[in-house]
C-alpha cells in the first residue's frame, strides 16, 4: 500500500503571481516540493492537484504525475484545502487505508526528513487521524495586548498579565507545510485541529510563510544561509 503525496498548486495565486511555479534560487517552486516529497524516500506516489497546464507541464517533468485536473470550482480563491485532497483521493479511488499526505507546493525550507517523519509517525498510530508540521510561537500568546477604540491597551489575557513568560506552557501553530491523514480522514474532510491528531515540531529555520513578496526575499535569504553553513 504505498503512500501518496498530493501537492495542490492552483494557478491562480493572487499575491504572487505564478508563485508555484516560480523560480526560487533557479528552480521552479513546485519542483522543489516534488523533490523534496522523493527525497523522503517513502515509496510514496507523487500526485500534483492542478488546474492549471503549464503547472501540469512542470510537475511531470520534475517526476510527479497529474492524473486528473482539478475543477475550477476547487482552484478560486476561496477552495479550502481539505476539499482539494478529498477530491484527489476520490479521483485516483484511494483505498480507506492509504496513507496520504497534503503537502504544500511552497515549502522550499523543509527537510525531507521531517516528511518521513509524520508518515512514520502515523503509521506506528493506528489511532491518531492526522500527524502535521507546527512550529512552537516565538514569544507567549499568553501575554497578547489588545488596543481599543480610543487606542487604550489591556491584556488579552489579564491572568498572565504577572506571570513570567519563562514560567508559562509552551503553545504551537500549525507551520502550513505537510498534513498526513489516512484517505478515509480525508474523504470524511475532517480537520486536522478537530481530531486527534500529532505534530511533528520544525525548527525555526524550516519555516516561512511565503505570502508577499518581503516573505519571498526572507525565504531565499534563510535558504541562502542554510546553503552557506551546510546544515
Amino acid at each position: 500500500m504505498r503512500p501518496v503525496v498530493v501537492i495542490p498548486a492552483r494557478g491562480g495565486s493572487k499575491r504572487i503571481p505564478r508563485k508555484n511555479i516560480r523560480s526560487f534560487h533557479g528552480v521552479p517552486m513546485i519542483q522543489r516540493a516534488i523533490d523534496l516529497a522523493i527525497a523522503a524516500d517513502i515509496g510514496a506516489d507523487v500526485v500534483v492537484s492542478t488546474d492549471d497546464e503549464e503547472i501540469a507541464s512542470l510537475a511531470l517533468a520534475a517526476g510527479a504525475s497529474v492524473p486528473f485536473s482539478r475543477p475550477a470550482a476547487l482552484a478560486d480563491d476561496h477552495a479550502g484545502t481539505t476539499p482539494v485532497v478529498a477530491h484527489a483521493v476520490e479521483e485516483m479511488e484511494l483505498s480507506d487505508e492509504v496513507p496520504v499526505c497534503c503537502l504544500y507546493a511552497t515549502v522550499p525550507l523543509l527537510r525531507a526528513e521531517r516528511l518521513r517523519q509524520g508518515f512514520e509517525r502515523l503509521q506506528a498510530e493506528t489511532t491518531i487521524e492526522f500527524v502535521f508540521a507546527a512550529q512552537q510561537f516565538d514569544t507567549a500568546p499568553q501575554r497578547a495586548l489588545r488596543r481599543d477604540a480610543d487606542g487604550e491597551i489591556s491584556p488579552f489575557l489579564p491572568e498572565f498579565a504577572e506571570q513570567r513568560t519563562q514560567d508559562m506552557e509552551p503553545l504551537y501553530h500549525d507551520a502550513g507545510q505537510f498534513y498526513w491523514a489516512r484517505a478515509a480522514t480525508w474523504r470524511a474532510q475532517r480537520h486536522p485541529f478537530r481530531s486527534r491528531s500529532l505534530m511533528v515540531v520544525l525548527d525555526r529555520s524550516e519555516v516561512c510563510d511565503i505570502d508577499t513578496e518581503d516573505d519571498w526575499v526572507v525565504a531565499e535569504a534563510l535558504y541562502s544561509a542554510r546553503q552557506k553553513s551546510g546544515a
